[in-house]
């Protein structure tokens, strides 16, 4: 029997049939589709003043819901992210000094100091029904947040508040000499911008802060650097930190911080290869070394790196970091290249102080009495960069008040002239970091900077107008009018200060309370205090 037709045309019908409704379903979900993301566009538009870090759209390139169920892993996609970085309020002494002032202060010139809100905002993210929402709590005031889980993290930020509420209470004290009781030494005078809420912050430092030491890396690229010559200040930090007998702790999960022990100087040593312009070796070594904490620990991944620091006193610390997005834009950068025309961003990155250590041990520390400096202002120093050709041009030879040298005259000492002299001058080189900032500092000569874009070591804390006088390179034809319009009664002033901050340029081995080293380290505390890790599970 042939078989009958009458059952395929019956099922080709039918075919038909799905397939209309099937597309008229779709055609319908996308209408939808459109409505929905329109409201939401709009929606977004009509709401600016709510601006939310999405965490899961750095680097990874997913949706902020992402991040809030999963582990964000490193990868090479994240390694050439262009996200721009975020753009915090920073916890600052300068600017607490006004706290009934809700608006933050831009930082002045030549000698910027770090912008900030007058009280710590907190922006809280929270999860709700699988759309991130911004809510902000107007009585607490941080301002980057991430998202991590565990209830380690919430005793860790439990105790990151109660230091901002203390900080701020501290900070309405207007007294010019701390009101705190500390057996070693009480911050006073103008040279602080506020030395009672410094003071808090140091003790509750003391008290709380924990830095993790990735332990990933071999000698002499990782754990180890410099603690001679120019670049000391980075080699010095490494070994404190290695040491592991101030603020180091061994438990990753109670860490505030993490530290990437990596030696810029040691890499460019070993791995760079002179005159060939060639960094491919230094970028595989940062890059591979992100990959790997970042694919054995959780911590770079759940912050993108915001609660991570570096540190570098060499001047390819900023090239070496831009390797790595996320290490740029967003980790903690203790530089002594600390540029801002070169990426530097003193809201989230640190200025760390130019140390040049000839011998393991600091010498010669002090100078002549003011009534024995019988030099203006002095100078003497190869021509590296623009800044030190426009210097001699202006001023080698041609006045015997301001002496400026590119060699030190046969007879004449380098040392002695400093500790003679009122007025030391202190200009940039190739870049901007010099270290006679500290050497004037260590002889009780008043630093004169003479650079653009430097933020000085520890602005966010010390006034460095009321020790230092600061000249932008366009002046530099004027510096003798500059100097000579201080009054004796104000270089006096002036001269007392910059012996009363020494302490906190000291290098001492090991470590003393309030020296170069515990500054280095408030300074990322400074900056961890601006960071709220919200667990979203708990």
């Amino acid at each position: 029997m042939r078989p009958s037709r009458n059952k395929p045309v019956s099922s080709l019908f039918s075919v038909l049939v799905g397939l209309i409704l099937v597309l008229t379903l779709a055609v319908s979900l996308l209408v939808i589709s459109r409505a929905s993301s329109s409201s939401s566009s709009s929606s977004s538009s009509s709401s600016s003043s709510e601006t939310t870090w999405k965490v899961a759209a750095a680097s990874a390139g997913g949706s902020s819901s992402d991040i809030n169920t999963t582990t964000t892993t490193y990868s090479l996609a994240a390694l050439t992210s262009t996200q721009p970085p975020p753009q915090p309020l920073l916890f600052s002494f300068s600017s607490l000094n006004n706290l009934n002032t809700a608006a933050p202060s831009p930082a002045p010139a030549p000698a910027p100091q770090i912008s900030a809100a007058d009280v710590l905002q907190e922006t809280i993210i929270q999860k709700v029904g699988g759309d991130v929402i911004n809510t902000v709590d107007n009585n607490v005031v941080a301002n980057r947040t991430v998202f991590i889980s565990g209830s380690q993290l919430d005793k860790v930020e439990a105790s990151l508040s109660r230091a901002r509420s203390a900080i701020r209470e501290a900070a309405k004290v207007r007294n010019k000499t701390s009101t705190h009781q500390d057996p070693d030494y009480v911050p006073r005078g103008p040279i602080y911008h506020n030395p009672n809420a410094f003071h808090r912050s140091y003790l509750e430092m003391e008290n709380v802060f924990k830095i993790y030491v990735y332990e990933e890396g071999e000698v002499p690229i990782f754990h180890d650097g410099p603690c001679r010559s120019i670049y000391s200040s980075e080699g010095r930090f490494i070994h404190e930190m290695e040491k592991g007998k101030l603020y180091r702790t061994k438990d990753p999960h109670k860490a505030l911080v993490y530290f990437l022990p990596f030696s810029v100087v040691n890499m460019v040593q070993y791995i760079y290869m002179p005159e060939t312009f060639d960094v491919s070796g230094m970028k595989l070594a940062v890059v591979d070394y992100i990959n790997l904490i970042s694919h054995k620990h959780p911590f770079w991944n759940r912050s993108h790196g915001a609660d991570h620091f570096m540190l570098s006193c060499h001047d390819w610390g900023p090239l070496t970091t831009s390797f790595v997005p996320d290490l740029f834009h967003n980790s903690i950068r203790v530089m002594c290249n600390a540029n801002t025309s070169e990426g530097f961003n003193p809201s989230k990155d640190a200025s760390l102080p130019e140390i040049y250590l000839k011998t393991s041990e600091m010498s010669g520390i002090g100078g002549q009495p003011p009534s024995k400096r019988s030099t203006l202002a002095f100078y003497a120093g190869g021509l590296h960069g623009h800044i030190r050709y426009l210097l001699l041009n202006e001023w080698k030879g041609k006045d015997q008040d301001v002496l400026v040298y590119d060699k030190v005259p046969q007879g004449m000492s380098y040392e002695n002239m400093f500790k003679s002299s009122k007025f030391c001058l202190c200009p940039s080189g190739y870049e901007v970091a010099s270290p006679r900032v500290v050497e004037a500092i260590y002889a009780e000569c008043v630093p004169v900077l003479i650079s653009d874009g430097y933020v000085p070591p520890f602005s966010d804390v010390l006034n460095w107008n009321s020790f230092s006088v600061q000249v932008p390179v366009k002046n530099i034809s004027d510096i003798k009018t500059i100097l000579t319009a201080i009054s004796s009664r104000q270089y006096l002033r002036m001269q007392r200060r910059v012996k009363q901050v020494q302490r906190h340029f000291l290098v001492n081995g090991p470590p003393k309370r309030y020296d170069v080293f515990h500054m280095i380290v408030h300074s990322v505390w400074l900056r961890r205090l601006n960071i709220r890790i919200q667990d979203i599970f708990t």
